[in-house]
């Protein structure tokens, strides 16, 4: 399929990871630290120019038992912003617990939580994008595979 960009979507800050399907291997890129959607979007459009991504991968935030949440709404709106201004395949993808999972290996690798916080949500969209390479057969990884507006 080519390059995928994957993004950990928050109200302040955007995790992104970039990963190519042949290698099946997600690392992550940058954090936007951007809480108006213009300014995210307008940066997202700088790494989609320079990466010329295949598809873009949203994580699907939930309640550990699968719920939805308020930013579950806010993430999926950021879905859609995201197929409308670029006119790629969107996919959404389970991210329950990858932002705890990324503090926990930032934490191993001997981050404290001061030098962590920079890296985190690109971390977050790492590991999101990684359960994708690992299980893309995996239905529920892939929320809504041909996402349209509700």
């Amino acid at each position: 399929m080519g390059t995928v960009l994957a993004f950990d979507f928050g109200e302040k800050r955007t995790g992104v990871a970039v990963g190519e399907t042949a290698l099946g291997q997600a690392h992550p890129l940058t954090v936007i630290k951007a809480g108006v959607d213009d300014e995210r979007l307008a940066a997202i459009a700088r790494l989609v120019k320079e990466w010329q991504p295949e598809l873009l991968l949203v994580g699907h935030p939930t309640h550990a038992d699968g719920t939805a949440h308020e930013m579950t709404a806010r993430a999926r709106a950021f879905s859609l912003a995201l197929r409308e201004r670029f006119g790629l395949p969107v996919q959404e993808a389970d991210e329950r617990l990858t932002s705890l999972d990324a503090e926990n290996r930032l934490r191993e690798s001997g981050r404290n939580a001061k030098t962590m916080k920079p890296m985190l949500d690109a971390v977050a969209a790492q590991l999101i994008l990684q359960t994708w390479f690992d299980f893309p057969h995996d239905l529920s990884s892939t929320a809504l595979p041909n996402l349209a507006p509700a």
